[in-house]
């Protein structure tokens, strides 16, 4: 009997895991299974880029995991029976059930509109490609002068209004920043920032909330009105409520809760990653939402699986921590901010074109990580069945 391995979602947690479980485990022991509701893989950090009008290559799963042994099974997942080990999948012919012996939980998460009024009839986002396909069209369509405002001065927001602002210098691109602008990196990179924001003639409203979104404006706590045919809301992210539907520990944000290995705490065969699952990282923080944090929880994931199935004893250890946070400002300009292993800035960085060159070699190392989850030879190792499967087996 093949354990059954079933990993869901293949953004770049999932599909890392799948791909790095692929090669830990020999193909006769473990039957490797990813739910995805696209066919293709989906290049996160790039959706600012295709928002403008770049095509992005497309990578289809198939084609990535061809020769490995993992079967992808396009559907949708609409449910998850923890205790029972079994899946409630969804596609165009109707409705099914997988069971797993391990699941994978990689869901990831989507834009959060934190309650805010008007952002789920007016507001757009780019936390996915059928949301940044809508930005794409609408941007391509608005007139000269027209007026774009993105909500939010995380790393999402200011990669988002600097590409739109670089790409299409004839609107008028507004960001709005609930803190200070970038005031977590350090002077020099903060400078920097501004330098390139003035540069673009991007209009940076400090200290801002914004209470409510409308068709063509956005209206801010204390009143003040912020003229915005599009508003590009960037405020964090929310995970998929299925987690939170399940006997599965669960924190307040509906993320799994999991050890340091990536396993639940609740159900041990459950294994969570990426923006899924919260973990604790460098000083007991928890690490953030992000690619950054995701591939590296795969790795321990797969890796913990593999050796557990294995019957070894000692778990590899990934390397959960931070070294940069990388931020395009366009596509010729951008800022690599050195970080402590808990993400506090370092006073050293890189900026301007070498530090766009750099941005992109991480974007594309991502990307092709996917489909290369080692980059040493490694010995796909027998799994050892437990006893109670051996008694299944042969009774």
């Amino acid at each position: 009997m093949k354990h059954r391995i079933v990993v869901l979602g293949a953004g770049y947690a999932g599909a890392t895991a799948a791909g790095r479980l692929a090669k830990r485990l020999h193909r006769d022991d473990a039957e490797i299974t990813v739910v995805n509701a696209d066919a293709t893989f989906v290049e996160r950090v790039r959706m600012h880029q295709l928002a403008i009008g770049h095509d992005l290559q497309r990578r289809s799963l198939t084609d990535i995991y061809a020769g490995t042994g993992v079967t992808v099974r396009l559907a949708r997942v609409t449910a998850v029976d923890a205790d029972g080990r079994m899946v409630a999948l969804a596609d165009d012919h109707g409705t099914d059930e997988i069971a797993y012996d391990t699941l994978v939980y990689a869901l990831g998460s989507t834009a959060a509109d934190h309650g805010v009024p008007g952002v789920a009839e007016h507001a757009y986002d780019i936390a996915g490609r059928p949301s940044t396909l809508r930005l794409r069209d609408r941007l391509a369509h608005l007139a000269p002068g027209g007026t774009v405002l993105v909500v939010g001065g995380g790393l999402t927001g200011l990669e988002a209004v600097t590409e739109i602002a670089e790409a299409r210098p004839d609107l008028d691109v507004a960001l709005a920043a609930r803190d200070g602008l970038g005031d977590w990196l350090n002077d020099k990179a903060q400078r920097h920032l501004r330098g390139v924001c003035d540069r673009l003639g991007i209009t940076v409203h400090e200290h801002t909330d914004i209470a409510r979104v409308e068709a063509a404006r956005a209206v801010t706590r204390d009143g003040r009105e912020i003229p915005a045919q599009v508003t590009v809301w960037t405020t964090g992210f929310a995970v998929h409520p299925i987690a939170a539907a399940t006997t599965l520990a669960v924190a307040d944000t509906g993320q799994i809760i999991v050890d340091a290995t990536m396993r639940s705490v609740s159900h041990p065969e459950v294994y969570a990653v990426g923006d899924a699952a919260i973990a604790e990282g460098p000083g007991g923080k928890p690490l953030r939402m992000s690619c950054a944090s995701g591939i590296p929880m795969a790795w321990q994931a797969a890796d913990t699986i593999a050796a557990r199935l294995t019957g070894r004893t000692k778990f590899p250890k990934a390397p959960l921590r931070y070294f940069n946070q990388c931020i395009s400002l366009g596509r010729r300009d951008g800022i690599i901010q050195y970080v402590t292993a808990d993400d506090r800035a370092k006073p050293a960085l890189l900026k301007g074109k070498l530090a766009a060159r750099y941005k992109e070699f991480v974007c594309a190392g991502a990307a092709w990580s996917i489909g290369h989850p080692i980059l040493y030879p490694v010995r796909r190792h027998r799994i050892v069945p437990t006893r109670s499967e051996i008694h299944t087996a042969t009774s």
